[in-house]
């Protein structure tokens, strides 16, 4: 539901300006992917949370009152951000590789253009292998039902920001340098897999380190639309000169 808006904004051409390329993409496209979505929440999703309820059961969840304070929230939720970031840098690097990207994650980048909703469009096997970066850090610590319910909600805002096509003034990633958003991850769909970086979710730090981050791709609030697609004309794709010296997928 949260990506849902982004459709209206791209169909009705509101807010254009600070759209980050300048192709939409066709109302067929949208709806293939809606209708991709609903089968996956259907047979993909439901009997997945149905299954692994008993496991997050075993493994502490608690619902039950009181709420837990926010001094116990707050902490947690900031660790599972930090561990699914490394965890899904290394899976969705792992799924850059030649086969794998053919086979599995080139559903993903269908979509060249992407939008809200795309956060979830994805081959079966990428959403059951990419999910695991989500469960880890509750799976290990077992929190209570509220905070899991907190953190999923927040993951799933974060994937859909990073997915939707937009870079406002109020974008996060105008205020927390660390954070990736979307013309980090847009930039990321413009790509051949062969030439792709920017492969954390929500920060920018493990493509840093580990040099897989496309430089210059700031193009911040005011670019105003098509703002990638001028950068992409004018600027060769950069890797740092230190990747050789770094082991790395």
């Amino acid at each position: 539901m949260a990506g849902l808006p982004f459709i209206f904004l791209e169909r009705a051409g509101i807010l254009s300006k600070y759209k980050i390329q300048s192709k939409n993409n066709t109302p067929a496209a949208q709806e293939k992917c809606i209708t991709h979505l609903l089968l996956y929440h259907i047979c993909v999703n439901l009997p997945l949370m149905l299954a692994s309820y008993p496991v997050f059961r075993y493994m502490g969840l608690r619902s039950s009152l009181p709420l837990p304070s926010w001094k116990v929230v707050l902490p947690q939720i900031l660790c599972y951000f930090v561990l699914e970031d490394f965890v899904f840098y290394w899976g969705h690097r792992i799924l850059h590789t030649k086969w794998l990207y053919k086979h599995v994650h080139s559903v993903h980048h269908e979509y060249a253009t992407p939008f809200g909703l795309t956060s979830e469009y994805a081959h079966p096997a990428e959403i059951l292998f990419l999910g695991f970066a989500t469960i880890v850090g509750p799976a290990i610590t077992g929190p209570h039902l509220f905070t899991l319910w907190l953190w999923m909600s927040l993951r799933v805002l974060e994937t859909v920001e990073a997915h939707c096509g937009y870079h406002f003034p109020w974008s996060l990633s105008n205020v927390f340098p660390l954070y990736g958003g979307a013309d980090f991850h847009d930039y990321h769909h413009r790509l051949l897999y062969t030439k792709s970086g920017n492969y954390s979710s929500t920060f920018t730090y493990m493509d840093w380190s580990c040099v897989s981050d496309i430089l210059g791709v700031r193009v911040g609030p005011s670019a105003g639309v098509g703002a990638q697609d001028q950068h992409l004309a004018k600027t060769p794709y950069l890797w740092s000169a230190a990747q050789g010296a770094i082991l790395c997928i």
